[in-house]
């Protein structure tokens, strides 16, 4: 299963070289073996799973083929609603949560036939940046186990690099896909808002959050793309024009074109071994014919501030339905209001709450304006920033995050070191701009690098071709050591 991409698997299923069903066997036997150590999963679908496999390979013997996923095991991030499957944002005020519905996403996973392995863990209500934050425990690094997989999408990456799944879903608030991506040494992309239809996503920040593929190759986060996209129309800000084509000039080298390298985003706070492997694949970018060019964005060094405003207060709002009345854990109290202090003060861990304080305070009257526009302020900073430099360039790079995974625990106990994780990958979430992470080489410890394309809005297809020249000039073929142990 480590060795199969999705366009190697999707060969051999139509040449009957191998079937769904030995696929999902394949991808659930390395569940069973990875999951004391690495707990990427928080429910494992082994009889769902095995009947999907098994319709999927009925099409392929009727000569019927429903599209580039279809046999394709995949896991799915558990903020993603799916029908008769617990799904609990791995929050203890869901556990026991079983959706009647299927998010837009994963249905159209379903219309491919594609098999879904389980849902993964994450950082509760996707905030953090490390999987700690699960009511239901961490989730190790495969390279690693005693570092951080990152997140908020850990679990998601984990399954991909270990080899329990061959696609995974996950969702990108600040960075959620990509971090995590880049530290699992897999390839990890946020599309442009809208893109993906949100519905079925439990959200944290609406204006925000987005769904995306984690992969193993770039080629095959294009076909991942290709599957979830598209108009939704019970998303009211779901992207109602064409899809573009994404694999326009996917081959075509970058030779021609203009590059950006963000100069905020280097120098203090990022590890010596990653500013090293940024700087050479920036200088094989330009050895391949591209032009490079230093961009400033000046609003870079507010933006971690001005989403630790915008993205907990909307989550103070969003969260406001847990209450205990309609779904979800429920605890006892002589009023209403008890009921729900109870209830919540028990479902929500120290992060999420932390971040509905933070957000309802700046909502609040009397600060409104004084955090929360101010921050909106500065988002409208960032995304002019962008339009700026993507006047100048094609497409802007910077690493994706400025460490490679830390050690479990290192940084629980101090929330600003654990939001500046982050610093490289929230400015394209404010904008709402597609960004992607392919690896790009290992740290002294042998821990995975990830180098970051970013693009202006619906230019997936440019950022989808640097990308892919990233990955094959680089030539990133190590995975995880334990793989052998697992095997």
């Amino acid at each position: 299963m480590s060795e199969y991409t999705l366009s190697g698997a999707r060969t051999a299923l139509r040449d009957g070289s191998v079937s769904a069903r030995e696929l999902i066997d394949a991808a659930l036997d390395r569940a069973a073996k990875t999951e004391a150590e690495l707990h990427a999963f928080l429910t494992l679908d082994h009889d769902g799973a095995r009947l999907a496999a098994d319709a999927a390979d009925a099409e392929f013997a009727a000569g019927r083929d429903a599209g580039p996923l279809q046999g394709i095991p995949v896991a799915v991030k558990d903020n993603m609603v799916t029908r008769g499957i617990e799904t609990t944002a791995a929050s203890q005020i869901l556990a026991g949560y079983v959706p009647p519905y299927d998010a837009t996403a994963v249905a159209r996973l379903k219309e491919q036939n594609a098999v879904i392995v389980g849902k993964t863990n994450m950082d509760e209500f996707a905030m953090g940046s490390s999987t700690e934050n699960s009511a239901f425990g961490s989730s190790r690094n495969p390279w690693h186990t005693d570092r951080v997989p990152g997140g908020s999408s850990g679990g998601s990456a984990i399954a991909v690099a270990a080899g329990s799944a061959i696609v995974g879903l996950g969702s990108d608030t600040g960075g959620s896909i990509r971090q995590p991506a880049a530290l699992c040494g897999v390839v990890g992309m946020k599309p442009t808002y809208g893109l993906v239809s949100r519905y079925g996503l439990i959200a944290f920040a609406s204006s925000l959050d987005q769904i995306g593929p984690l992969t193993r190759t770039v080629e095959d986060s294009v076909t991942a793309l290709e599957a979830l996209a598209g108009h939704d129309p019970l998303d009211a800000t779901s992207y109602r024009g064409d899809r573009p084509d994404f694999r326009t000039g996917l081959d075509g080298g970058v030779a021609g074109l203009r590059i950006g390298v963000v100069r905020e985003l280097s120098g203090e706070g990022f590890d010596a071994d990653v500013e090293t492997a940024f700087r050479r694949t920036v200088d094989l970018l330009s050895e391949a014919g591209a032009e490079i060019v230093e961009v400033s964005l000046p609003s870079m060094e507010t933006s971690l501030s001005a989403y630790y405003l915008i993205a907990p207060a909307e989550c103070s709002a969003n969260l406001a339905r847990f209450d205990g009345v309609r779904y979800g854990s429920r605890h006892d109290g002589a009023t209403v209001e008890e009921m729900m202090t109870a209830t919540r003060a028990d479902g929500f861990g120290q992060e999420v709450i932390r971040r509905i304080l933070l957000g309802t305070y700046a909502l609040s009257a009397g600060y409104y304006d004084a955090f929360y526009g101010q921050a909106q302020k500065v988002r409208t900073l960032v995304i002019r920033d962008f339009e700026s430099a993507y006047r100048r360039v094609d497409a802007l790079v910077s690493p994706t995050a400025p460490t490679t995974a830390f050690e479990i625990g290192s940084k629980t106990q101090d929330p600003l070191s654990m939001y500046l994780s982050d610093v490289c990958t929230i400015p394209s979430n404010l904008a709402g701009d597609p960004a992607i992470s392919v690896p790009v080489g290992c740290d002294g410890d042998g821990l995975p690098i990830g180098f970051q394309i970013m693009a202006p809005a619906l230019g997936e297809a440019v950022m989808f071709r640097v990308a892919h020249t990233v990955e094959q000039l680089v030539g990133f073929e190590q995975r995880p050591p334990m793989l052998e142990v697992w095997a």
